[in-house]
């Protein structure tokens, strides 16, 4: 019977290296995904990397569950060399995909979102337990494996970035409403001016319908859901937990090389055979490479942030909570309970426990926004310390004649900017944005409306000559319709 276990065994264990293989080839995916997104973000100048190929979908999901089948792996040592450093490289490359797809949230109903994160976590809590199981399990064989105990570390870093990914989640239904309701506002404004621009003119495209347009983009895109969400705090400090991550891979990686005495990934002696070090390289540069987009969501952060310190400083307006962070639990907390109970008893017991459980989850999303302010603000203030600094210096450096020439040839320009920096759409607390995203938006704007310009549609101008006025375009546009939260405002559909 031993001899045919150790045959069964050894039959098993010949299909392994094709399992490895299978993880190589979905961390692949993941990581390429993950390369589109930051090119993309790159080449339109979008240093909020917007996710387009790698976010949380039951797609990703499914590719993340399989290239985490190596800290999952109950039944595989997986401590030595190649192998243990596939197995961490496994659990960073975890926490670096859920910091990257973060932004995705803001796309997603609140039907999505519960389901997507639910899923998430899942995923997150089986791949901790299993780890943790190995690690007290394997505790007295851990003593002369290398990478034995690194295996907790980012298990912890994987979690507090899952506590950042529900915090976001229960704050974005009421940060959408927010929105909404600020841009019905404006909506309200920018439509009165154009009608006081448009009386006694007829169809007829001048520069004050363009600037009309230019106030309907500014709203779109600094109210995209997903933009917002890379600017929320939340999302710097699952940016902030990324970076750890990558350091801490990156001091496993050294501490190997000082103990080989060389610069190389050692053996494999696991199942999996030679693919362990496929897996270790694939995951490392997605580590690498998903390190970019929320290093740059936080620097983005930070610079806007040590902008508006620059001028004025509150900690009390810093640090304070804004209603929308704990809305959506304060309206569960103090709404009635669905089940009908006949007991009273169990009735008041059931809403003690609901008020007492919600009341604590209110306390920690306050706890966990307040910690996400200070990791934006401490390096915002030591950035613009820096910033005043420098400012004094080139004001001595500069004479007064430059100037005063400078500020005449600039005044022209920020006067229309300044109309259409009222149109810029923000939470309740958030900094303003820096004249150089602005001025960047403005510009955006500006190519689409030339591009309409230049392909103009032969067929929507043709049905347009049929109609001899807009009666029905006035009677779509209602307030009564949801918005589409899309990254580009639905006029831009006319030139396209």
């Amino acid at each position: 019977m031993d001899d045919y276990d150790t045959g069964l065994q050894k039959k098993l264990d010949e299909v392994m290296p094709w399992i490895g293989l299978y993880i190589a080839a979905a961390s692949a995916i993941c990581t390429l995904a993950i390369v589109a997104d930051t090119f993309k973000g790159f080449r339109s100048s979008k240093l909020w990397f917007p996710c387009k190929y790698f976010s949380l979908n039951a797609t990703c999901l499914t590719l993340l569950g399989v290239a985490m089948k190596l800290p999952m792996d109950l039944n595989t040592v997986l401590l030595y060399e190649s192998d243990g450093l596939a197995r961490i490289s496994s659990l960073f490359f975890m926490s670096t995909a859920m910091a990257y797809f973060m932004p995705s949230l803001g796309s997603m109903e609140d039907k999505e979102i519960l389901m997507n994160v639910v899923a998430l976590g899942i995923l997150v809590i089986t791949i901790v337990v299993n780890v943790w199981i190995q690690v007290f399990q394997l505790q007295s064989f851990l003593s002369g494996a290398k990478f034995g105990n690194s295996d907790v570390v980012p298990t912890i870093l994987m979690l507090i970035v899952l506590a950042t990914i529900v915090s976001s989640a229960i704050t974005l239904p009421t940060s959408k409403r927010s929105l909404e309701s600020k841009y019905q506002e404006m909506h309200k404004v920018a439509t009165g001016e154009e009608g006081m621009a448009k009386r006694g003119q007829g169809f007829k495209i001048d520069k004050r319908m363009i600037d009309g347009m230019k106030k309907y983009w500014v709203m779109a895109v600094t109210s995209n859901p997903q933009f917002v969400m890379a600017r929320s705090v939340f999302c710097t400090t699952s940016s902030v937990i990324c970076l750890v991550s990558a350091l801490f891979l990156l001091y496993v990686f050294i501490v190997m090389f000082i103990d080989m005495g060389k610069v190389t990934l050692g053996a494999s002696y696991s199942v999996y055979g030679h693919y362990t070090t496929w897996i270790l390289i694939v995951q490392t540069i997605g580590v690498v490479v998903g390190t970019i987009g929320p290093l740059c969501r936080w620097f983005t952060a930070v610079r806007f942030k040590s902008l508006t310190t620059c001028h004025k400083i509150s900690i009390r307006e810093e640090l304070k909570i804004e209603a929308h962070w704990t809305q959506s639990l304060v309206n569960w907390r103090d709404s009635f309970s669905d089940l009908q109970l006949q007991n009273n008893k169990c009735r008041k017991y059931l809403h003690d426990a609901k008020w007492f459980s919600l009341t604590f989850l209110i306390r920690v999303q306050i706890v966990m926004v307040l910690v996400s302010k200070l990791l934006v603000l401490i390096p915002a203030l030591l950035v613009a310390l820096f910033l005043l600094c420098f400012k004094k210096l080139k004001m001595q450096c500069l004479s007064e004649i430059t100037t005063s020439n400078i500020d005449m040839e600039s005044k022209s320009g920020s006067d229309a900017e300044l109309n259409l920096s009222r149109f810029v759409l923000l939470l309740d607390g958030e900094s303003e944005l820096p004249k150089r995203t602005l001025k960047y938006i403005f510009r955006q704007a500006d190519k689409v409306i030339e591009l309409g310009e230049k392909q103009q549609p032969q067929n929507l101008i043709h049905l347009l000559n049929i109609f001899s006025n807009f009666k029905g375009v006035r009677e779509f546009d209602s307030s009564q319709v949801p918005s589409l939260h899309s990254q580009e405002p639905p006029i831009a559909g006319l030139y396209h």
